[in-house]
């Protein structure tokens, strides 16, 4: 088995992605079941699900964590990751996307697209990540298989194709056809372990050949000789659609559409075939690319290339301690031996290795090309870094992730709990690249940002249990920015004693905006080598950029800004790079403060899903938070969605809100859509106090 699993076309690293509630971490529990990883069937509502086995999982029933795990099908090894649905954690689907060779996304039978859906389906296309639909939930009341395939092709701009057709629906859901071998399978027993083969019902035969001859065509539009073969009428043979299928799946031409009730155990045996037959093994995708010092070069996935791999997560786990889980591109990753960090430029040891079943492991000797593992006892190793070989470094393009959006003070009670506190910060930190820590300059307090109010809350419940730190938590506060609205301007002479010496500079600096979305600011030098020194204007950047991460107006960080250095002027004797920096910094100060700076706030993509008889209190609760609606979509089931954009301020607290005003029977998704400037009315009150 282990050298069967090794092959590379035999492994298939798959991640799990979908909206919250959609059935990820089911569907990732029945497949562990029916491989025969576990010998009972976990459940969410339950809190015994192998995946999700942080304390915070199973108390809130939702994925937090993406938890990797090995299991085998049909003699192929397949490597699971189970993602969160919750926008709030949407880093840990990104860095999961990043290191996966497809995906499948799971939908509810009845929701079809939901915003987070959208989400991780734009993620997964900017990866590349080659992707099958499994449509679950198939049993829930209003389950409907066309209309969720329909919100697929119409919302998301896809190309999903049914390879199954549903037997019944909502309670009477109890099989598929198979659309490419024309079989039925039911599920009879509690367990369903064993489907059993049927005719194919009278009563979906018509509906079925209907989709049947639109997968046919579907596919042989992707191949010119089956093309050729379905227009002379001949028979197309099962291997050779089944092939072709899994070439435009991984060319992301289209994506199969499987459907079953995992929560029943109904249709995840097939998925699992699908799996296997459609999506690709490492040989499937293109070689990596990283940068060397001859400049970028490729490593195909083979085991006699050198190695490279890129850790994309760290866990701190209670018994094992740091854990960094990684996935080999190139070479072998070896017990034992000395891999190059490319992106810290130091050399690690590797002094363990281990094959995850979510929290339980399995140690291993090596981790070969293609596969993903985890080590412990890595120093200087982060989420995004390369490890390489020695003798042949390599890095690895770097994962990007969002900014954070909101905030919340931290105090330890005692002193004694500081350390404890600084320990814990620096753990999270090193697990979760969206978290991020500072010391307000002002008030001395730690300053603890994160992507929303639940993402916050279980960084600061983690904190308290988990390292058992004492501390006062503030209420969350929006993670605000600054920008300009027009040009400014300032010429600063820097001359003054500094050390017991003079200093001399002179600097003039136009400060002007780029656009408002929060991109990064940028410094440019109109000056030529013979008119300053390049380590002046070195200076000068170095002064500039030091001085974007505390604005004018509040403190908020600067964001936006064409930044260029019109003319300077240095003193043989006198100039020196301090003065430079320090001039730099002044002018930049004045010429901010001549741009007319404003105050930018978060806006959320905001998705409401109520009873339409509710629907009057959702719109004017809306209304009174400054939201602007966009669109009213009706949901089967007498449901409708709004979707609308709403600043970050006006949301605290929403969610008891909504329940309050539609009985508990409202839902809502929230994600950070853009940055735009607050009012006048509004700055003031922020600025002064009074919000």
């Amino acid at each position: 088995m282990a050298d069967e699993a090794h092959s590379l076309k035999n492994i298939r690293n798959i991640g799990i992605v979908a909206h919250i509630d959609a059935g990820k971490t089911t569907t990732t529990e029945r497949i562990l079941f029916y491989t025969g990883r576990t010998y009972r069937v976990g459940s969410v509502d339950d809190g015994t699900t192998v995946t999700d086995w942080m304390v915070q999982e199973r108390e809130r029933g939702i994925t937090i964590t993406s938890a990797a795990v090995t299991c085998f099908w049909e003699g192929r090894q397949i490597n699971v990751v189970d993602t969160p649905g919750h926008i709030d954690f949407t880093a840990e689907v990104q860095r999961s996307l990043r290191v996966l060779d497809g995906g499948i996304v799971v939908f509810d039978g009845m929701a079809g697209v939901e915003p987070q859906s959208e989400t991780v389906w734009r993620q997964a296309q900017a990866f590349g990540v080659p992707l099958i639909v499994f449509i679950n939930k198939m049993d829930k009341l209003g389950a409907d298989f066309a209309h969720a395939v329909a919100t697929i092709r119409e919302r998301l701009k896809a190309n999903p194709v049914p390879i199954q057709w549903p037997i019944g629906a909502e309670s009477d859901f109890r099989g598929v056809v198979d659309l490419l071998t024309w079989r039925a399978n039911v599920w009879t027993d509690a367990l369903g372990a064993q489907p059993e083969e049927i005719p194919i019902p009278a009563e979906v035969e018509a509906e079925a050949a209907v989709a049947r001859e639109t997968l046919l065509e579907a596919i042989v539009e992707t191949d010119d000789t089956l093309m050729e073969q379905y227009l002379e009428g001949e028979d197309l043979a099962v291997a050779d659609l089944s092939s072709a299928l899994r070439k435009a799946t991984i060319a992301g031409l289209v994506q199969p559409v499987l459907c079953g009730s995992a929560l029943r155990n109904k249709g995840v045996q097939p998925l699992l075939d699908a799996i296997v037959a459609y999506l690709p093994s490492p040989l499937d995708v293109p070689p990596v690319q990283g940068k060397t010092k001859k400049g970028m070069q490729t490593r195909s996935a083979s085991v006699t290339e050198p190695l490279a791999a890129l850790i994309f997560k760290i866990a701190t786990d209670p018994y094992a301690g740091r854990l960094a889980y990684f996935r080999v591109y190139s070479g072998i990753m070896r017990r034992g031996g000395t891999v190059y960090n490319a992106s810290k430029r130091v050399r690690e040891r590797v002094p363990k290795l281990l094959r995850m079943f979510a929290d339980h492991r399995e140690e291993v000797d090596e981790i070969r090309a293609g596969d993903i593992g985890a080590t412990v006892g890595l120093k200087s190793s982060f989420t995004g870094d390369t490890l390489s070989a020695v003798n042949a470094p390599i890095e690895l393009e770097q994962i990007q992730f969002p900014e954070p959006v909101i905030s919340v003070a931290v105090e330890p009670k005692t002193i004694a709990a500081q350390e404890r506190l600084n320990e814990a910060l620096r753990h999270l930190v090193e697990e979760d690249p969206t978290f991020h820590v500072r010391v307000d300059e002002g008030t001395g307090q730690t300053i603890i940002s994160g992507m929303g109010e639940l993402h916050l809350e279980v960084l600061v419940d983690r904190m308290l249990r988990e390292f058992r730190v004492e501390a006062n938590v503030g209420r969350p506060r929006v993670a605000y920015k600054e920008t300009v609205t027009r040009t400014g301007t300032a010429a600063v002479t820097f001359d003054r004693m500094l050390g017991g010496k003079s200093q001399y500079a002179e600097v003039v600096l136009e400060v002007s905006p780029i656009d408002q979305s929060g991109e990064e600011t940028h410094f440019r030098s109109s000056l030529r080598p013979q008119d300053l020194s390049l380590h002046y204007i070195e200076a000068v950047r170095a002064g500039v950029l030091e001085s974007l991460d505390s604005g004018f107006l509040a403190g908020y960080p600067l964001v936006g800004l064409a930044i260029t250095l019109i003319d300077a002027e240095a003193d043989l004797e006198l100039s020196t790079e301090m003065a430079f920096k320090a001039a730099a910094a002044e002018a930049f100060r004045k010429a901010v403060k001549a741009a007319s700076p404003v105050l930018l706030e978060p806006v959320m993509d905001v998705e409401v899903v109520v009873p339409e008889g509710f629907i009057g209190e959702v719109l004017g609760d809306l209304s009174a938070r400054n939201a602007n609606i966009q669109a009213l979509q009706p949901h089967p089931g007498g449901v409708e969605a709004v979707r609308a954009y709403a600043p970050l301020a006006r949301m605290f607290g929403y969610a008891t809100d909504l329940r309050s005003a539609t009985q508990g029977r409202g839902t809502f998704t929230m994600e950070f859509h853009h940055y735009e400037p607050v009012d006048s009315r509004q700055m003031d009150a922020i600025l002064y106090g009074a919000a």
